[in-house]
């Protein structure tokens, strides 16, 4: 990379450090949650909320600000994300109950989808293309950093100083991006695009997204099934507003008329969808059935998000001179594998056979996930960036939120309405390893839409 300017290095050590942010307090949360549990008394359901919420919160409002932030500029929604991350993260460190906890949770899952969609957009304009897979490459390695540091810092400070200790460990750091933003982030990172924002297709597609996730894990009580019918329905109306609308939320065109763009988007929605409960399963069952503390269990999970900041940096920049697409669907293949070997785990399984597990798993993502990233927002030109990042940080927290939902659906099968210390061992191995082979077969759904995408080189020369 050529000796970066200023105001590239303020870009790329802001987009870092938020990208490192937003994922520590998921996976450092995962670890908390016995301790969470055991505070409030939240049975098996609730607790998955805690998780939930932040990323309901993050995809309902993804693709709105995708758009918003293309109006008025990356900088101000980038600003106003990063003061709302870091006011919920003090609120979240005093929470006196799971219920107020679970709704600040919210309001932090908002904060982080204002820079999740401005993070990319910021980075594409101030570097050159040939730079961009390798700066993408370094934000996406803050991701995993934030993922493999969170299970270690996060088992410290639950062990030694008690769980509300996660967030106040975040706050310094929020407020110094905070300091960055607002005083060395440039002021003219991107032009503003005058349009009209459409709110009937947020209302329809806000609705549609709340109304399947909820049900989700109420299908076994009499409203599950008609609000789960009510989403699609919204979700249908959602998809006809952004056909007729002149100012869109969504570019279904994009869509329709761009097979990588598209299948891009699917491949990453698929790999979410598949292994984002892997770290929050793990957690509990090394804590839960193996009987490690918080601190131990975390050194353990660090193996998988380790391997993925490890690979991150160098899949992107190869995917400036490699196809992306063949590294993204080896890592696509090499997940899937790693979680079919999971269904097979058991109450006695060796720490080192989980740990090659999780190394397999976060060498199939880091492979996967920056190659993708390089592709998407590639694929479309500079007025679309916003909404190109929208759309994949849309489809990154549906995927995580799918596959935390299919967590939750066979929690409320096998547990409904019991804590998780007081679970059967045996029956909980079951469950995990009914979601794990669950979460197999959708990664191998994913591997043809990310082969199938198309050459992205030859894209570029077609813009």
């Amino acid at each position: 990379m050529n000796q970066m300017t200023s105001g590239q290095r303020s870009a790329l050590t802001i987009a870092v450090l938020t990208s490192f942010l937003g994922t520590f307090l998921i996976s450092s949360v995962n670890i908390a949650l016995p301790a969470i549990e055991k505070e409030f008394h939240l049975d098996a359901v609730a607790l998955s909320w805690i998780v939930i919420s932040y990323l309901l919160a993050s995809a309902v409002f993804l693709l709105p600000i995708g758009k918003f932030a293309d109006i008025i500029g990356q900088k101000e929604v980038f600003k106003g994300g990063i003061l709302l991350f870091t006011l919920s993260t003090i609120l979240c460190g005093i929470a006196p109950n799971g219920t107020t906890l679970i709704l600040i949770r919210v309001i932090q899952g908002l904060g982080v989808s204002m820079t999740a969609t401005t993070g990319s957009p910021i980075l594409v304009s101030v570097f050159p293309p040939a730079e961009r897979g390798k700066v993408l490459g370094l934000n996406v390695a803050a991701v995993y950093l934030g993922l493999s540091t969170g299970p270690f810092i996060g088992g410290i400070l639950t062990q030694h100083f008690g769980w509300r200790s996660i967030f106040y460990f975040c706050i310094p750091l929020a407020i110094s991006a905070l300091i960055l933003v607002f005083f060395k982030l440039k002021s003219d990172i991107n032009a503003r695009t005058p349009a009209k924002i459409d709110y009937k297709g947020i209302i329809y597609y806000s609705v549609g997204l709340l109304a399947i996730v909820y049900s989700s894990s109420n299908l076994n009580k009499s409203f599950g099934w008609p609000l789960l019918i009510t989403g699609i329905f919204f979700f249908i109306l959602f998809v006809h507003q952004c056909k007729k609308s002149d100012h869109p939320i969504f570019d279904i065109t994009l869509f329709s008329q761009n097979r990588l763009f598209a299948f891009s988007n699917f491949a990453a929605l698929i790999n979410y969808s598949a292994t984002f409960s892997l770290v929050f399963l793990m957690s509990l069952y090394l804590q839960k059935v193996q009987g490690f503390s918080p601190q131990k269990a975390g050194i353990i999970l660090i193996a998988q998000p380790l391997m993925m900041a490890l690979l991150s940096p160098f899949a992107g920049k190869f995917s400036d001179r490699i196809e992306p697409r063949i590294l993204a669907t080896s890592g696509m293949l090499i997940s899937a594998t790693g979680l079919f070997m999971l269904t097979f785990i058991g109450i006695q399984t060796p720490v080192y056979v989980i740990v090659i597990i999780l190394i397999i798993m976060g060498s199939g993502f880091g492979l996967f996930s920056s190659p993708n990233m390089n592709t998407i927002m590639s694929s479309v030109d500079k007025r679309q960036l916003g909404i190109a990042s929208g759309t994949s940080a849309t489809m990154r927290i549906v995927g995580q939120m799918m596959s935390m939902t299919i967590v939750t659906l066979i929690f409320s099968l096998f547990f409904s309405g019991t804590q998780l210390k007081e679970a059967n061992n045996i029956l909980f191995v079951t469950s995990i390893r009914l979601a794990f082979a669950i979460s197999g077969l959708i990664c191998l759904a994913g591997i043809y839409f990310s082969y199938s995408r198309g050459d992205l080189r030859q894209s570029i020369t077609n813009l």
